[in-house]
């Protein structure tokens, strides 16, 4: 198990004030990870490190929005000058907005693409500077099901994340010799915050993300723990540039399995 154990490891989790960023936060402690957290909200980033400590974990809030690229380099330097080194970065932070693409303003897809994508490079390359200087580091970008699958109202996510997965293969490439793994995590339908408006009995998505997914439910958020924890460990030391979709299944198939 020492291959999975993050003692004395730092891992910074952009947006992990709630659901799947707080999941796989909280995951990441549980095997030995000193916690950075990251929001634009300071009360939920209060909230989330009042969470983090109740369980006896070490974490640190930073406020500041991961577009802000001048702003973002004074933080990154100071969780540096403060905690001694990044290990692991987990570009979590992101936005989605349902609007049919006939109808979204321009400067609404222009946001999504920035935080969703943008934001993860201007964080990857602040936090890799410290990490090629050290030869060693983790990054992991959470992908999405929209970075292989189209579906209508979500065309700025879904091409942020499009986006994502191909950052995701090139900076693993650029990146390699300095024994950094650049991979990314796809997660499936979760029941999050972000999901609610579609998550609930009776709406003809959920419905359909029922019966569409082998597993037969969705996702709970804890379910990407253990993919965090490994793609943030020494056990994924020659994965670099793969993006794992956990979903239980929905990629695999055409429609879920009949009862017989």
């Amino acid at each position: 198990m020492n291959l999975f154990n993050l003692e004395g490891k730092t891992a910074l989790i952009t947006g992990a004030t709630h659901g799947v960023g707080l999941a796989m936060a909280e995951g990441l402690a549980q095997a030995g990870a000193e916690l950075l957290i990251t929001s634009t909200t300071p009360s939920k980033l209060e909230q989330a490190i009042a969470y983090y400590t109740s369980k006896g974990f070490k974490a640190t809030g930073y406020v500041f929005d991961v577009t802000d690229e001048t702003e973002a380099e004074k933080q990154v330097a100071l969780m540096e000058a403060t905690h001694g080194k990044i290990d692991i970065l987990i570009n979590n932070a992101g936005i989605i907005k349902r609007v049919l693409a006939i109808d979204m303003p321009v400067e609404d897809f222009r946001k999504v693409v920035d935080v969703d994508l943008v934001g993860v490079f201007i964080m990857s390359k602040l936090v890799a500077k410290g990490m090629i200087a050290r030869r060693q580091g983790k990054i992991i970008n959470i992908c999405s099901m929209m970075s292989e699958l189209g579906r209508d109202n979500v065309s700025a996510y879904a091409a942020a994340k499009g986006g994502l997965k191909m950052l995701t293969k090139n900076l693993a490439t650029e990146w390699a010799k300095y024994n950094i793994q650049v991979n990314g995590i796809g997660p499936g339908y979760f029941a999050t915050d972000q999901t609610a408006p579609i998550n609930v009995e009776g709406n003809p998505f959920n419905e359909f993300i029922i019966s569409r997914t082998p597993a037969g439910s969705w996702g709970d958020p804890k379910d990407l723990a253990g993919t965090a924890i490994y793609l943030s460990s020494e056990a994924s030391k020659f994965v670099n540039g793969h993006i794992v979709y956990v979903d239980g299944g929905l990629l695999a198939t055409i429609g879920k399995p009949s009862n017989e």
